[in-house]
């Protein structure tokens, strides 16, 4: 075999160019690593399919790995406010969610009791205790989220579970009047923290400068007479928004 040997005056550039290059590609087809013809399950960056999926590619879409998502990762914490979207099979709740233009349509409050996580909650049938886990069944497409008092405030958790147990028992406020002898769901929340504090949680809002127009029949029909344009309520959506709290978990409900 003849063996050619080039100098440096002999190897002219566009062939030392065209050499280097023909070497290059035939260390890349040998190279086990980057041949996808080699390789099926290999894509573009070389790196194996895990689980059906592409963990490196899909990163680089902002998508994340199936096996790197955990189901539930909340850790309930006593004092926690919890917001669901309820089923839209009655108009109640459908007035609810479109008169304050969101999904936050109920809200209640996380503690323990009988050592198992309890929701104190003023539902249809008044102010009462659910267990956590089956409040959870109750939300519309399993759309709830959890918020938490910013640890400035957690001072006052104790007090204001203390303060959330005496309404116990009291009736639905259907009417949605600012009142303690009948409470909403987030009404209920409201009284227990302003009487444990001083402070609102979340703003007021007057029925008139909401989305009530199309919802007009359904609150004629649970205020028993007109519209109450100028009654203030405190709303499921307009409590999340409190300077108070943080989002801590959401489970869909923004969807």
């Amino acid at each position: 075999m003849t063996i050619f040997q080039y100098g440096q005056n002999t190897m002219n550039k566009p062939f030392k160019v065209f050499l280097m290059v023909t070497m290059t590609i035939a260390l890349i087809s040998s190279s086990g690593c980057m041949s996808v013809a080699g390789r099926g399950d290999a894509d573009l960056y070389g790196m194996r399919k895990v689980g059906g999926v592409y963990p490196f590619r899909d990163a680089l879409k902002g998508a994340k790995p199936k096996s790197l998502t955990k189901p539930n990762n909340y850790e309930p914490q006593k004092g926690d406010l919890i917001f669901q979207a309820l089923p839209l099979d009655l108009d109640l709740v459908v007035a609810i969610e479109g008169v304050t233009e969101s999904n936050y349509s109920h809200v209640g409050v996380l503690l323990k009791r009988d050592g198992e996580w309890t929701v104190i909650e003023a539902s249809g049938s008044g102010v009462i205790y659910t267990p956590f886990e089956k409040w959870k069944t109750h939300s519309r497409n399993e759309r709830w989220a959890a918020y938490r008092l910013k640890a400035i405030h957690q001072k006052h958790i104790t007090q204001f579970l203390i303060n959330l147990h005496p309404h116990a028992g009291k009736a639905y406020d259907f009417k949605y009047e600012l009142s303690e002898n009948k409470l909403y769901c987030s009404e209920l929340i409201y009284h227990a923290w302003k009487r444990t504090t001083g402070q609102k949680m979340g703003k007021l809002t007057r029925i008139g400068d909401l989305n009530w127009k199309p919802h007009q029949k359904t609150i004629e029909k649970y205020n028993g007479g007109p519209m109450p344009l100028d009654r203030q309520m405190i709303s499921p959506i307009e409590l999340s928004k409190a300077n108070q709290l943080q989002r801590v978990y959401n489970h869909g409900l923004d969807k």
